[in-house]
């Protein structure tokens, strides 16, 4: 419901006990079939109120040089220092803004959390701002939900408002209306065919914040309705995909620092505020979802704390719209071409195991698979992954994606993107990768001509390895914390630092590199250059066995094959019994049987399943069950809360 002084007095009263649990969170929950729901109702106000004066908390009211729209809004929130909040507004205001919808966000926060304490002249000014600054909105999905969400919010708040108000000469109605159709029509895409910009642990707070606001201050009652589903829905894809907060599996979009630190991403914070997984970290999603007052049905607590037994997670998502290239296997939705994408993810009490089928998904920042262990806090600061990729850069990608010209296709993505033309980069993907996942257990697979412009495979080792061994056998034996894994590459390479050719350790790209010459260090990466390549990757928990030395008999008698000529192809039996059959180009099989991709849905996994084209997403937990119906924009909830 819209923003109200009677609500955020509930939070000035939890302030004090928040904080003093601040660094208390960390400890061991209790299993969550037994946590009552009445006590994840206050753990989650408690940690709102952390967040929210951590937003505050440094502030000093004598300084109006220093302090974002954010900081601005959150005192707003809390009639907290409000002279300082509004003086400061009027100058950040004072000057032209920028930014586009990243303006447009932090400005209708500001605008809607000092609904009741916003200056006068400060509200006059924004308004003004509106009509004379003309944000881009963007080209890609997060950026047109943030851009339409705020818009429509914007708009709102001055309802009767005609063309010469706003900067784009349409008045407050035609926004609403322009703004609410594509919000509308983003929502039954996600929910009938998948989610484009998928699974990432940086764009989750993209979409976070905007839906967030909807649901918070959208004045309509259906529009607001429809923002919590679909708060629901992304954060039930993150919470079956993640452990202790780090999201895990195949990502489609991703920065470098984030692949090798998946604990120190948006997602964590995220994690943190609604579900209590380790440590606080500064957030504006996470401040702006609190002051919205959106609270997270308890089911998806149960359900992301759960991981007492592992099991799979079998994802349908798309990619970005592509422009040209589409390829065999593309669909058309309202005459946009997208293509399939099948997410496989294994998930067990101590580690993430999860993949995509390969290819060019998403342009950039695509992770293809990844590894993720169980790690003791802090988090933000540990490097416990695993995963390979083949540094693809061309004009092919940059066409398929973009509206630019082959020719300068992979320039003008390098100029915001800094690493994507080097052969050292570690995120991206490629048309010669193909890989395919059983249980704990997975084969990837690459054929690249000679004409590629990286031809390397590199697979990325990380510092805090307890142990890296390669055996006479050919596999390389590693353990991360309480997981043990195998990989068998099928060429040689050659062991160098990460980022070897010292592009983003120079600092290309600003905010690209920052930080790099630190979490970098001591990281390595086997680097191969056969055109024909592939490997093995094995994982197993450390309980299963009782030492290292067993877990190698084990793998070592394992029954695999594998050649590189005329294509790639290799045949694996996994610890767990299952057969993996794949060569280079056709479908993957499991004991035998081709996967049949047809028959994945959007969801399907033990605690929720949602059909290809259903809009409906049934959650399951013990006895209780909650239902997003998008068609019938209703939930269903079978579970009586007892929060007050």
């Amino acid at each position: 419901m819209p923003f109200s002084w009677v609500y955020s007095c509930r939070f000035l009263a939890l302030l004090t006990a928040a904080l003093a649990l601040s660094c208390g969170l960390r400890a061991q929950s209790p299993a969550p079939e037994r946590i009552s729901d009445s006590e994840i109702f206050r753990q989650y106000q408690q940690r709102r109120a952390i967040a929210l004066q951590a937003s505050v908390s440094g502030i000093n009211p004598r300084d109006l040089t220093k302090g974002a729209a954010l900081n601005v809004a959150a005192s707003f929130y809390l009639h907290s220092n409000l002279d300082w909040a509004n003086a400061r507004l009027a100058n950040i205001n004072a000057v032209m803004p920028s930014g586009d919808m990243f303006w447009m966000y932090p400005m209708v926060t500001a605008m809607e959390a000092g609904r009741d304490v916003m200056s006068a002249a400060n509200r006059a000014r924004i308004r003004e701002l509106w009509r004379i600054y003309f944000p881009y909105r963007g080209d890609t999905e997060n950026h047109w939900l943030i851009y339409y969400s705020t818009l429509y919010l914007a708009a709102e708040a001055n309802p009767d408002a005609g063309t010469g108000a706003w900067y784009n000469g349409k008045s407050s109605a035609e926004n609403m209306a322009e703004a609410r159709s594509y919000i509308e029509d983003w929502m039954g895409i996600t929910t009938s065919y998948g989610q484009g910009e998928f699974s990432s642990s940086n764009y989750l707070e993209e979409y976070t914040a905007p839906l967030a606001m909807l649901a918070g201050w959208a004045q309509d009652a259906q529009l607001r309705q429809e923002a919590r589903m679909m708060l629901d829905y992304i954060f039930f894809d993150y919470v079956v995909e993640q452990l202790n907060g780090e999201y895990g599996g195949a990502h489609s979009r991703i920065y470098p620092w984030q692949v090798v630190q998946p604990g120190h991403t948006p997602a964590a914070a995220i994690g943190w505020l609604l579900f209590g997984f380790g440590d606080y970290q500064a957030s504006g999603t996470a401040t702006i979802l609190a002051m919205t007052g959106y609270i997270p049905p308890t089911i998806l607590y149960r359900i992301a704390h759960d991981r007492d037994r592992p099991y799979a997670d079998i994802a349908l998502k798309r990619t970005r719209w592509r422009m040209r290239h589409s390829g065999p296997a593309a669909f058309e939705v309202e005459g946009k071409s997208t293509t399939p994408v099948y997410k496989y993810t294994y998930m067990d009490p101590d580690f993430v195991l999860g993949s995509c089928q390969g290819g060019l998904l998403q342009p950039i920042q695509q992770e293809t698979w990844s590894l993720i262990w169980r790690e003791k806090p802090p988090l933000f600061a540990r490097q416990n992954t695993f995963f390979s990729l083949q540094p693809y850069s061309s004009g092919y990608e940059g066409t398929m994606y973009f509206g630019s010209r082959w020719d300068t296709a992979a320039n003008l993505i390098a100029r915001s993107k800094a690493d994507y033309d080097s052969p050292d980069k570690f995120v991206g993907g490629s048309p010669y990768e193909q890989v395919a996942q059983a249980g704990p257990a997975l084969i990837a697979l690459y054929d690249m001509p000679p004409e590629t412009r990286f031809p390397h495979i590199e697979t990325f080792f990380s510092r805090d390895l307890a142990r890296r061994e390669v055996d006479p056998s050919g596999w390389m034996f590693c353990q991360g914390g309480p997981v043990y894994f195998a990989y068998l590459p099928f060429a040689p390479g050659e062991w160098k630092p990460l980022g070897w050719t010292g592009l983003l350790k120079s600092g290309a790209g600003g905010f690209f590199s920052a930080g790099f010459g630190e979490y970098a260090k001591g990281d390595q990466v086997l680097v191969s250059g056969s055109l024909k390549n592939g490997y093995i990757v094995q994982v197993a928990p450390v309980r299963d066995y009782k030492s290292f030395l067993d877990f190698k008999a084990a793998v070592r008698a394992l029954p695999v094959s594998f050649s590189l000529e005329p294509v790639p192809e290799a045949r694996f039996r996994a610890l767990d019994g299952e057969e993996l059959h794949v060569r280079y180009g056709d479908t993957p099989a499991i004991n035998g049987v081709p996967v049949d991709y047809s028959q994945w849905t959007l969801f399907n996994n033990p605690f929720g399943q949602s059909a290809r084209g259903s809009g409906l997403l049934s959650m399951n937990y013990g006895s209780e069950h909650y239902v997003l119906d998008f068609k019938k924009i209703t939930i269903k909830d079978s579970f009586v809360p007892d929060v007050p």
